[in-house]
């Protein structure tokens, strides 16, 4: 098992989670690791559901905070081992998010007395269908580790806030036709040839940016994948482009669905996955007291996160990690070392 150093600082903790392997469903030595260490700290009451672990203070402060992060990745793509170069640090996950999980697991540690209780999560298959999410799994089986006032989730934010999140929707559009020998094309009716609309629709698709609380939200509806073929000499009969909508977090599940269903009218539309987005909620007193801490002007956040599964429970929450999210995912992952350590100093001195 791999073994998590609490006394060392928050850079060569990020590189001893990077360097532990947690694709997606493949979280266990990870998960692992975290409870270990955690365990070793008597002022937190620990527990695992799955791979996914909640340790809490309960101090009978008039406030509780929960800090959460994700523990998988995405697939690696010859990104590991990490490096440090320069003031980067490099790797599978650097940014998304082991970066904000060390924060995490340095605050777990060393804030024996915050002045507000405190809940850290950190949880399982973030990076694949919802139905997997380790965060979502609690709000069903454990509501009630998830109760706070605020909540703070240290997705990669350039270590600044970034308010609410856009839903995510995902369908497969899907054309028919007729087999035949391609030999004698005629003869059938080639499925993929009659997705061609589907993709000019998109192509001349033009993104909504609506404002909300100060903030401008840009949508996106585009192709991400497309399957069809049965053979290299027969014409195809089916033909699946797979969409991917990222909506405002103005619209309903229901409104996003409806706007893709009339965007493709005339087509067949399944929705296979689905997850609401997050209203920034800056309004909220715990909101604008962290924003006053952090300093700096809020940005939106235009990708999913998990604040929706916290504004579902009624707890604001925001998103203030470190690492650009431009580089999630990425071959060239990493996350400036400045970024890991503010993070760190700013939460410390807002929570002690």
């Amino acid at each position: 098992m791999a073994h998590l150093d609490l006394s060392a600082d928050v850079v060569t903790l990020t590189q001893q989670l990077v360097d532990t392997f947690s694709v997606s469903h493949h979280e266990q030595e990870i998960a692992d690791a975290v409870e270990a260490a955690l365990r070793t700290l008597p002022h937190l009451t620990v527990t695992r559901r799955g791979h996914t672990l909640v340790a809490r203070t309960d101090l009978g402060r008039g406030e509780r905070v929960v800090v959460a992060g994700h523990l998988d990745t995405v697939p690696l793509n010859d990104n590991l081992p990490s490096r440090l170069e320069d003031g980067v640090l490099h790797g599978l996950g650097t940014c998304d998010m082991k970066g904000g999980d060390a924060v995490m697991l340095k605050l777990a540690a060393d804030l024996t007395e915050p002045n507000r209780d405190l809940t850290f999560i950190f949880y399982e298959a973030e990076e694949v269908d919802s139905v997997h999410n380790g965060l979502r799994k609690l709000t069903e089986s454990d509501p009630d580790l998830l109760e706070a006032d605020f909540a703070i989730l240290m997705e990669p934010s350039n270590a600044a806030i970034e308010a609410g999140c856009q839903g995510t929707m995902r369908v497969d559009v899907r054309t028919t036709g007729e087999r035949s020998h391609s030999a004698r094309s005629w003869k059938g009716v080639n499925a993929i040839h009659r997705a061609a609309p589907i993709l000019a629709r998109l192509n001349d698709y033009v993104a909504r940016e609506p404002e909300i609380d100060g903030l401008t939200y840009h949508e996106g509806l585009n192709a991400t994948g497309i399957r069809g073929g049965v053979a290299g000499n027969v014409i195809p009969d089916e033909c699946v482009v797979e969409v991917n909508f990222r909506f405002a977090p103005d619209r309903s599940e229901a409104d996003a669905e409806a706007f893709v269903r009339d965007f493709f009218d005339g087509f067949e539309v399944t929705v296979t996955d689905m997850a609401a987005g997050a209203l920034p909620g800056l309004d909220r007193p715990a909101a604008k007291a962290f924003v006053d801490a952090v300093g700096g002007e809020p940005a939106p956040k235009f990708g999913w996160t998990d604040v929706a599964q916290f504004t579902k429970l009624g707890v604001p929450a925001v998103n203030f990690g470190p690492g650009d999210p431009m580089f999630a995912h990425k071959q060239d992952e990493h996350v400036p070392v400045e970024h890991v350590e503010r993070c760190e100093r700013v939460l410390k001195e807002w929570l002690s």
